[in-house]
């Protein structure tokens, strides 16, 4: 299990996507576009509220929480990214990797962080599971909640 961690990885994500948007017949202008670029430069998952933000501290026109809303709506159905739900907090978004490689998550209980994860074994010890169940995995999440080393202290 590896993220998208080099500039590479990141635009071959991004090249990815635009072409299963054009694919779907869907333009790749406008806010899509936006929220594909911005989600290409993300180590982790971001809201939606997040990612208008950070298109709002962008040069140019800042799509509306309306338009992020659909474009991720539109990326999640294409299967382009993922939607992470953390619990009681708001649901975040980031990129599903064309080859299926994908991380999961600290969750810090009182500050909000959240920490990218990523462990060969564990995804070793899923697989084995799966295998021991004959049992056909088709996605699994894992989500460690707690309290980060700040706020731990």
């Amino acid at each position: 299990m590896r993220v998208m961690t080099t500039t590479s990885e990141r635009a071959e994500w991004a090249r990815h996507a635009e072409a299963s948007i054009s694919a779907a017949g869907l333009r790749a202008g406008g806010a899509r576009k936006a929220v594909v670029d911005l989600l290409a430069r993300q180590d982790c998952c971001l809201s939606a509220q997040e990612i208008r933000d950070a298109l709002a501290a962008e040069p140019g026109a800042t799509p509306g929480m309306a338009s992020v809303y659909r474009a991720l709506d539109t990326l999640t159905d294409l299967h382009l990214v993922h939607r992470v739900d953390l619990g009681g907090q708001v649901a975040k978004f980031e990129p599903a990797h064309p080859g299926g490689d994908h991380h999961h998550h600290a969750v810090c209980r009182e500050c909000g962080a959240v920490v990218p994860i990523e462990d060969d074994d564990v995804e070793a010890a899923l697989h084995a599971m799966a295998d021991r169940l004959a049992f056909e995995v088709e996605g699994h999440d894992i989500t460690l909640r707690g309290r980060c080393a700040r706020c731990a202290r």
